[in-house]
């Protein structure tokens, strides 16, 4: 079991945050951390890998990686951490990359061939792509069998296919190196194929801690399904009006009658909820 109860206050754009966290993970648990910018989730991944500090008390599987008295450093925590910008040395071949973490050789070997990386070693990181690139980070943070595997939105910059891909690569090494594993994530598909559990921190506290399927799938009475997005134009078109909205990668066009037309300015951030297959939209 991890056990973290940690406060730390943050300095963001929009005046001070007070992190506030106390909570209880299950060992080999996949769990995913969303909220808005400034609410905390990457602080809480640092002040647990121990490259910020905070104030409170971190055990993990019964051994103190922080309390009044101390502060276990980062190297002694066993942790992998993959950050968004791969963080890759790139005077090194891939396979250098790895074995720099450890010279174990046949986990590299392992993890490469896992990966689909084992005909690319010995390329350096600028003659990957970035779907590469992020492999490469993913299976040198696995290097030292880590007991916690640390994502910060690692799949953020990627396009859809290939997060796609990378989403099936991290589920398998999350399973077959039996870590526990923290990730930072916006993408709803991406928590709910992944996670068993998502944290949904706000202001630097979790107002949402459940099943995937239970915190990412909003229904009430006969709606279908509920999705954010942003309201680009309102077009007339004869007596209705379209309003074009995005939603992730998608665009949508939902009639609206005039009155709605009036309501609403582009630009704004919309809510899109259908009832019996017609979509509609209404102001957040």
């Amino acid at each position: 079991m991890i056990k973290l109860d940690i406060q730390k206050t943050l300095y963001t754009t929009n005046g001070h945050v007070d992190l506030d966290i106390d909570i209880a993970i299950k060992k080999n648990e996949f769990v995913a951390l969303s909220g808005v910018s400034g609410s905390g989730k990457t602080t809480l991944l640092r002040i647990l890998a121990g490259l910020e500090t905070a104030k409170g008390e971190i055990d993990v599987f019964g051994s103190k990686w922080l309390d009044l008295k101390k502060a276990l450093p980062p190297q002694e925590r066993g942790i992998g951490f993959v950050f968004q910008d791969y963080a890759l040395f790139l005077n090194m071949t891939v396979l250098q990359n790895l074995l720099f973490v450890s010279k174990d050789a046949k986990l590299a070997s392992h993890l490469l061939e896992l990966t689909g990386l084992s005909e690319l070693k010995e390329r350096y990181p600028a003659m990957l792509s970035g779907g590469q690139r992020q492999r490469v980070s993913l299976c040198r943070a696995l290097m030292k069998r880590p007991k916690i595997l640390l994502m910060d939105e690692p799949l953020s910059a990627l396009d859809p296919e290939m997060r796609t891909k990378l989403q099936h690569d991290i589920l398998r090494l999350h399973k077959e190196f039996d870590t526990t594993t923290i990730m930072v994530s916006h993408d709803p598909s991406e928590m709910y194929r992944l996670a068993t559990r998502v944290l949904v921190l706000e202001h630097g506290k979790i107002i949402k801690d459940g099943l995937a399927k239970d915190v990412l799938l909003k229904t009430s009475g006969s709606q279908k399904f509920t999705l954010q997005g942003e309201l680009l134009e309102i077009k007339k078109a004869d007596v209705i009006y379209i309003a074009i909205v995005a939603i992730g990668q998608q665009i949508v066009e939902i009639v609206l009658d005039s009155n709605e037309a009036k309501s609403f300015q582009p630009g704004q951030t919309v809510q899109v909820s259908t009832k019996a297959f017609s979509p509609s939209i209404s102001a957040l």
